[in-house]
């Protein structure tokens, strides 16, 4: 039985987006089509302890999911008609059953619908997380929650949302927005919920396999296995640590291998986007032996090529650092004086001139800078951190 359910929560993980999809191909219906794949993996508790694991679970899955949807169409007045008007048949396992995760992909992110919407709904159906632990995940009440999926089912419902792949025309501005969830959907997690990044790194990898000649998708999937390599070395005794002090020997090659090769395979299309990017600067920092080593002058041209493709004041002070560390400190501060207003209210803002302040030798400054970044910080290892930070000066 401990077999069996190990079968079932892998198939689970791999298979629950491609089922959910399958069904809502085929019905249009998003909740049936979620019941009936939820019905499907826990029949295959009992049936396949029975009969053992099938040589493709996900078709063995998608085909009891059908089944289930076609028996309640069948049972229900409203049902019957429609089952007609959609002549679903009883389904025999077929040898392939097509990949339907990118037209879901797409249609949880739909421009039409509003980000929190896009970032529920797709670890809703793509994921398979439950409500309540999607609200936990984003820190939302579990009734706000609910209410967030059902209004997202009605607008696709209501606002005739194509259930497709983009044509290509609209590819990019459309892959922007999947790609925009997936890494919200990591960053939001990434100091709190290993589940959460988990579930990122594997949509991401989906999203590779299914758009393999798309540079920008493949330069996502390089930044996060980038980042993930090193976040157990983030936190220490419930403080932040930076950068420059963690300790580089505790970093998952492994990660670090994949993602550098990630890179160069999306770096060899020629198109440059804004994660591979920024998977590019991550990569000098994963690859760096020391801190001391950091090619910080490569960085900073990186930052500037981000500015372009992306212009944002939070660029600007992620340049302002790197400038400061190839250029001098001042020439950092230089930059960040001219972020004044933009940023009011960022906590990183303070906290980037502190350091640099504080580097500088000018601690009466960095010590204020310090504070006001301690008090507007929103995590608790952060908080800790530029407490000590505003302490030891």
């Amino acid at each position: 039985m401990t077999d069996v359910r190990a079968a079932v929560d892998t198939a689970f993980r791999e298979e629950w987006g491609q089922v959910v999809a399958t069904l809502i191909g085929s019905l249009g219906d998003w909740d049936l089509a979620e019941e009936c794949a939820q019905d499907a993996f826990a029949a295959a508790l009992t049936t396949w302890s029975r009969d053992g694991v099938p040589r493709r679970p996900g078709a063995w899955l998608t085909v009891t999911a059908r089944n289930r949807a076609v028996d309640r169409l069948r049972r229900e007045a409203v049902g019957a008609a429609k089952l007609r008007q959609l002549e679903l048949p009883v389904p025999e396992e077929p040898e392939e059953i097509p990949d339907e995760r990118l037209r879901l992909i797409f249609t949880c992110c739909h421009p039409a619908l509003p980000f929190p919407a896009r970032v529920a709904l797709t670890l809703r159906t793509l994921a398979g997380l439950s409500t309540a632990e999607i609200a936990r995940a984003l820190l939302t009440p579990e009734a706000t929650m609910a209410q967030r999926l059902v209004r997202a089912k009605r607008k696709i419902a209501e606002a005739g949302i194509p259930y497709r792949v983009p044509p290509a025309e609209l590819l990019p501005q459309r892959l922007d927005a999947v790609l925009a969830v997936l890494y919200l959907i990591f960053n939001q997690g990434y100091d709190t919920d290993r589940g959460l990044t988990a579930e990122a790194l594997h949509l991401a990898r989906v999203l590779v396999r299914l758009l393999p000649d798309e540079p920008e998708p493949r330069g996502l999937l390089a930044l996060i296995l980038l980042h993930e390599s090193r976040r157990a070395t983030r936190i220490r005794d419930g403080v932040l640590v930076t950068l420059e002090h963690q300790d580089r020997g505790r970093w998952d090659r492994t990660l670090i291998d994949e993602g550098v090769a990630e890179l160069d395979r999306a770096l060899q299309s020629r198109r440059p986007g804004p994660y591979q990017v920024q998977a590019a600067i991550a990569a000098c920092h994963a690859t760096a032996t020391d801190a001391a080593s950091t090619d910080w002058p490569q960085i900073a041209t990186l930052y500037a090529v981000l500015a372009k493709l992306t212009p944002s004041p939070v660029v600007e002070l992620n340049r302002a650092v790197a400038v400061a560390m190839a250029d001098g400190v001042e020439a950092g501060l230089a930059i960040i004086d001219e972020l004044t207003g933009a940023l009011d209210g960022y906590h990183l803002l303070p906290a980037t001139r502190a350091d640099l302040l504080r580097r500088a030798g000018r601690n009466a400054e960095a010590k204020a800078a310090y504070l006001e970044a301690a008090q507007a910080a929103p995590t608790e290892p952060e908080r800790r951190y530029l407490t000590s930070r505003y302490e030891s000066l």
